[in-house]
């Protein structure tokens, strides 16, 4: 037999208490002032933990919620709080990240846009490649010279195994028009060029895995002790770094050691982002139709009259031709 129902019809809204849901209390907007957070910069990122330099203790930490989805990367500088100490089984956490100067991004290829952080604050990329044992991967280097010039940094190319071609002159050749600078390395060779252009900077390293990247940060940096590996008989190497690192450079800056890549991800750079970086031919763009990718003369592109009236070298739209194609093919040859 049901239970009989109250009569409810003389209660009002005084009468009734209503127990208040989860959620329904409404948040603050006042967010904590952290005027006790200390600086630091981010060295390492790992499964969701950071290690901070803060002063000369190296402190884990976590990101703060109200951070929210926000990425953190190696070089970025940022304010903590909790234990600073760097004591073992501590933990701090990231309350704030300062503006950064340059941001180096990816993507994880062509056909994904979502965009992934690898390196704040850098002043320049230094391209790692080997002149033999593997060969040059000229998609790959392109792809990363993209990256930096849309990002504003500085690219550098870093020539290695010198010792085992006749001449480093063909590769070099190919980059003359963008006035990269280069430095060409042979192995146990003098490292004077390098260690100069590092100094002071900070330096994110890339290349394809098995060019000799961690052998050359472990000559630089001795206490660095990355992992190196040998070549396979088809002349490719292992990935042998698996996290990106700041690595303190003795005669000051830092040097960031990127994992392995096989690819470098350009979804996320249009062509005025290349364009930034060839501003001898951007008054030349203004007189092209609405909507030019500049590759060709046949597709409407005036970049061709104007450069064969003198107002820039056949060189340098032949680069900016090359590396605009670049992004449409893979890291390998």
């Amino acid at each position: 037999m049901a239970p009989a129902s109250r009569d409810t019809s003389h209660l009002d809204e005084d009468d009734v208490r209503i127990r208040p849901s989860r959620g329904t209390r409404p948040r603050s907007k006042q967010r904590p002032g952290h005027v006790d957070a200390t600086a630091g910069m981010v060295v390492t990122v790992d499964r969701g933990r950071y290690t901070v330099l803060v002063g000369e203790a190296e402190v884990t930490a976590m990101r703060a919620r109200e951070l929210g989805r926000r990425p953190i990367a190696v070089g970025d500088r940022v304010d903590v709080v909790g234990d600073r100490s760097g004591a073992v089984d501590t933990l701090a956490r990231i309350v704030r990240i300062s503006e950064r100067s340059t941001v180096l991004r990816r993507t994880a290829d062509d056909t994904d846009d979502t965009e992934r952080v690898i390196v704040a604050n850098a002043d320049q990329l230094v391209i790692v490649a080997s002149l033999t044992a593997p060969e040059p991967r000229y998609g790959l280097i392109d792809r990363c010279l993209v990256a930096a010039l849309s990002a504003g940094l500085e690219p550098v190319l870093c020539l290695t195994k010198a010792d085992l071609v006749e001449s480093a002159e063909p590769v070099l050749a190919r980059y003359y028009p963008l006035s990269v600078p280069a430095i060409v390395l042979r192995r146990d060779g003098d490292l004077t060029k390098i260690r100069e252009r590092l100094t002071g900077q900070m330096s994110v390293l890339v290349g394809h895995s098995g060019v000799g990247k961690s052998t050359l940060i472990n000559a630089l940096i001795p206490e660095a002790h990355r992992r190196t590996a040998v070549v396979s008989a088809i002349g490719k190497g292992r990935h042998t770094s698996t996290s990106a690192i700041a690595l303190r450079l003795p005669g000051g800056g830092w040097a960031i050691d990127t994992p392995g890549v096989r690819s470098f991800g350009l979804a996320h750079v249009s062509t005025a982002d290349l364009l930034w970086a060839f501003p001898d031919l951007e008054d030349g763009t203004n007189l092209c139709p609405p909507g030019c990718e500049h590759l060709c003369a046949t597709a409407g592109c005036r970049l061709d009259a104007w450069v064969a009236a003198g107002n820039a070298g056949i060189e340098r739209l032949e680069a900016f031709r090359r590396l605009l194609a670049s992004r449409g093919t893979a890291g390998e040859p």
